[in-house]
């Protein structure tokens, strides 16, 4: 096949020094996304690219843009007192911008050229980021709000970028940041390269994603046995009042040392959590509503192995990479089949198996189903010995159309309002 006879970088176009930065970094042979991506990139062409959680998204449009950069550089007769930002990097989460910010700082670092990376977003002071942006920078990397901010005192110009990057492409499109995403667009040069990047798009967002684009790459990346992850999926039935009771006992039965755990809301979080350590679990909540420094102290904690489980909201679901976390479970399912791929894909990493387990109740049943049906997967609904569920699926009524109250069938608010968006005046678009 024709994907399999490019094997190195170098014939992917990246010069010696990227080579040598990739290879330091631990990116020894392109990934399915970093070949079809970084020759489109390099060329200067808008792309669209669709793949799996950890399959290189970020190393595919991180590796032809640091050349770039390197080559606008490399052709100005001196250095600039003041760097002006050519790449553009925006992110819907702090997690995602620190992840970026690391790959690219972590690629940058062994070239011979200075180039500067500025990591901006919410939840801290502003002030810091402002020093920080006093010579500029070469890329930075924003969530939108922030972004806005620095721009509102005048700490940032994005006049001069010429490369713009959307990763998880699909929450920024999606109608929560779809207002500071025009904003953000206003403030750029109709001139430049847009490369968007997620696990998934949606119909509606892939209309709106494409609004921006002009003759773009169409990558995408297909669940083949070979490049799809090692994820063993599990679904329990059980009573919604002794899901914790069951998850106590799955973690001692099966030794796990390191679980994240998605709830539906912040509540949840501390409640769960709570539960669990009075009972002996070390477990702690992780949710929007904490500091960024306790977001950051609990990850670097869960990683090095001195919580054994966190308890998440969908906060975590995206941009958040724990190498060789062994279990995820959906103690309330996801809203979505989308939320769903996103959760599961935290596990099973860079090669490693992981598992996927998901608590299914009489009143989400539906629900599951409808989440199976839209990921094609059928999975055996288990019951354990023990957690027997006696509960009973609600009866059908006017507010229950049987999708257990969760986004299904029926479309919700927010789908007509996406569907009006798609139908209306399109985001602004590349000349």
């Amino acid at each position: 096949m024709q994907e399999t006879a490019i094997v190195s970088f170098a014939q992917l176009g990246l010069n010696a020094e990227l080579q040598s930065s990739a290879a330091q970094a631990g990116f020894t042979v392109p990934t399915p996304v970093q070949m079809q991506a970084i020759g489109p990139v390099l060329h200067g062409r808008d792309v669209l690219a669709q793949a799996q959680t950890g399959s290189g998204k970020t190393a595919a449009y991180v590796l032809p843009v640091l050349q770039l950069l390197m080559t606008t550089a490399s052709s100005r007769d001196e250095a600039p007192k003041k760097r002006t930002t050519q790449v553009l990097v925006l992110v819907p989460t702090r997690e995602l911008a620190t992840q970026v910010s690391d790959v690219l700082r972590d690629l940058a670092r062994p070239l011979a050229q200075s180039i500067k990376v500025g990591t901006v977003f919410g939840g801290v002071s502003i002030n810091p980021q402002m020093m920080s942006l006093r010579s500029g920078a070469d890329v930075v990397v924003a969530t939108p709000g922030r972004l806005l901010d620095l721009v509102d005192h005048n700490a940032l110009n994005l006049g001069h970028v010429q490369h713009l990057v959307l990763d998880e492409a699909d929450r920024l499109l999606d109608l929560g940041f779809a207002e500071e995403l025009q904003r953000v667009l206003a403030l750029l040069p109709a001139k430049r390269q847009n490369l968007l990047f997620s696990a998934t798009f949606e119909p509606v967002v892939q209309t709106l994603a494409e609004a921006l684009l002009h003759d773009p790459a169409r990558i995408t990346i297909a669940h083949t046995q070979e490049h799809t992850p090692d994820i063993a999926q599990r679904a329990i039935q059980v009573d919604e009042k002794s899901r914790t009771a069951l998850l106590r006992h799955l973690i001692k039965t099966h030794v796990w040392k390191r679980v994240l755990v998605f709830v539906a809301t912040r509540y949840a979080c501390e409640h769960v959590a709570n539960k669990l350590y009075k009972a002996g679990v070390f477990a702690t909540a992780f949710h929007g509503e904490m500091s960024q420094g306790a977001r950051q102290d609990v990850l670097a904690e869960f990683k090095e192995e001195r919580w054994e489980v966190v308890v998440t909201t969908d906060l975590a679901a995206r941009g958040i990479d724990i190498a060789q976390l062994p279990v995820v479970v959906n103690y309330d399912l996801p809203r979505s089949a989308t939320d769903y791929t996103h959760r599961i894909g935290r596990t099973g990493r860079a090669g490693a198996h992981g598992e996927a387990v998901s608590f299914v109740t009489a009143a989400t049943l539906a629900h599951w189903q409808l989440i199976q049906k839209r990921v094609q997967v059928q999975l055996p609904l288990e019951v354990l010995e023990g957690f027997e569920p006696t509960e009973v699926p609600p009866p059908a009524s006017p507010l229950n159309d049987g999708t257990g109250g969760i986004k299904g069938k029926r479309p919700s608010k927010k789908d007509k309002l996406r569907a009006a968006a798609a139908h209306a005046e399109p985001l602004a678009p590349k000349d």
